[in-house]
């Protein structure tokens, strides 16, 4: 993996803990050598991660829309800033930019980006690794409903397993990486 497109809160939530998770992801990001690529907000935990990127040397992209760049809530000292015309071509460049994708805590954005690159993961239309960051047992109750939706028969465990969940910025890397190497392995082996 050369980069990672994270998706989380333009707030920054009620836990300090969000954020302490947000930084820590940063510093292993950068130890990595990973790029950030994440959606160019200059607001809550996507300015947290983007700045802690950059004060520690790191790179970082961001793609927003040229209507939330106009309300000012984009972050314009980033390495590269991409301004698209809407949502949908924001969200198809960051997946293109990217490697693999980690959801920190948000709201229902970063639900729905989690959810569309898990969608596309299940289908096979991307074979990148998708990681849920669960700071403070944000996610608990998400990812209860997820087994729910494999006990009801909705979703297979197989795909289920596809979402790699960690509470740790570091070990959720390095799973992400062995799956990264697993799929190309795979693909060398025809």
């Amino acid at each position: 993996m050369k980069s990672v497109c994270v998706y989380c809160g333009s707030a920054s939530g009620n836990s300090p803990a969000f954020q302490q998770a947000a930084l820590s992801l940063a510093k292993q990001l950068v130890a990595k050598n990973l790029e950030l690529v994440y959606g160019g907000g200059d607001v809550g935990l996507m300015k947290v991660i983007a700045d802690e990127v950059m004060r520690l040397g790191g790179h970082v992209t961001g793609v927003i829309p040229q209507a939330l760049l106009d309300r000012e809530v984009g972050h314009t000292q980033l390495n590269k800033l991409h301004v698209v015309a809407n949502m949908h071509e924001r969200k198809a460049m960051m997946a293109q930019l990217s490697d693999g994708f980690i959801a920190l805590p948000g709201g229902i954005g970063t639900l729905e980006e989690l959810f569309e690159m898990f969608t596309w993961l299940q289908l096979g239309f991307h074979h990148k690794p998708l990681g849920l960051l669960n700071a403070d047992g944000f996610y608990d109750h998400l990812l209860q409903f997820l087994e729910h939706a494999v006990f009801s028969g909705f979703l297979k465990p197989e795909h289920n397993a596809l979402l790699i969940k960690e509470t740790d910025p570091s070990l959720l890397l390095n799973r992400m990486q062995h799956f990264k190497d697993a799929i190309n392995a795979k693909s060398t082996l025809g």
